[in-house]
């Protein structure tokens, strides 16, 4: 008997051992390029953003898988992000508030950041995981969806139910539109505005970007996210 029940422990610590090094090898990279197709029915992919975040949220998954997934796509662009990245720091305006929130944006090109700061505000939002409940800072932008000059590069049945935002199709926050996680946001203390002001790209690049006027900026995809966020 006692050689019966060391049998079936041992298969039970086995079976969970396997399950955790799964769940830690889980490649979500290629999990987001698999289902490419179904987040992006006709490939287009240009300033979609809020669609994977959309994509993401439904998924049945923990908060920190939440996390994992969330570095992997940049929300101005909504193009797919190296794995191995690493986040540029940098700070928004709270809608709210207008209060400096500092935090880690993933982005896929350096204009990206410059883009973001610019355009985007944060603002708070919760939801329950498979794990937890969780409230967290999110990216966003005003409704693009009653523009007369909705940039032609982007889909807008992507984003839009006529001049409203589509809860089917994206997360929308106050009628102003989910682009992405802001990761590790909190409020700015004086000395991450100043590291974030004197970076190379947070402070003298874009201050150079960030003060010339759009209709002069060549930068591919930033340029389409500037069209549908002003």
């Amino acid at each position: 008997m006692k050689k019966f029940l060391l049998i079936i422990c041992t298969a039970f610590l086995v079976l969970s051992y396997n399950s955790s090094i799964e769940a830690q090898e889980r490649n979500y990279y290629q999990e987001l390029v698999n289902e490419w197709s179904k987040i992006f029915p006709d490939r287009n992919r240009n300033a979609a953003g809020p669609k994977f975040f959309k994509h993401i949220l439904n998924k049945d998954i923990t908060y920190q898988e939440f996390l994992e997934f969330n570095k992997l796509y940049c929300a101005v662009s909504g193009s797919l992000i190296d794995p191995n990245a690493v986040p540029e720091k940098v700070y928004l305006k709270e809608v709210n508030t207008n209060k400096k929130i500092c935090g880690d944006y993933y982005r896929c090109c350096i204009p990206c950041s410059c883009d973001v700061m610019k355009y985007s505000k944060v603002e708070k939002m919760k939801h329950k995981f498979k794990d937890i409940e969780k409230e967290f800072y999110v990216l966003t932008i005003k409704n693009p969806c009653g523009k007369k000059n909705f940039p032609k590069q982007v889909n807008r049945d992507y984003f839009c139910d006529g001049e409203s935002l589509s809860k089917d199709q994206v997360i929308e926050l106050n009628n102003r539109l989910v682009i992405g996680l802001f990761h590790k946001a909190k409020s700015c203390d004086k000395s991450e505005i100043v590291k974030i002001n004197n970076h190379q790209v947070t402070g003298l690049f874009c201050e150079f970007r960030n003060n010339t006027p759009d209709e002069q900026l060549q930068s591919g995809m930033g340029d389409i996210f500037i069209k549908l966020a002003r």
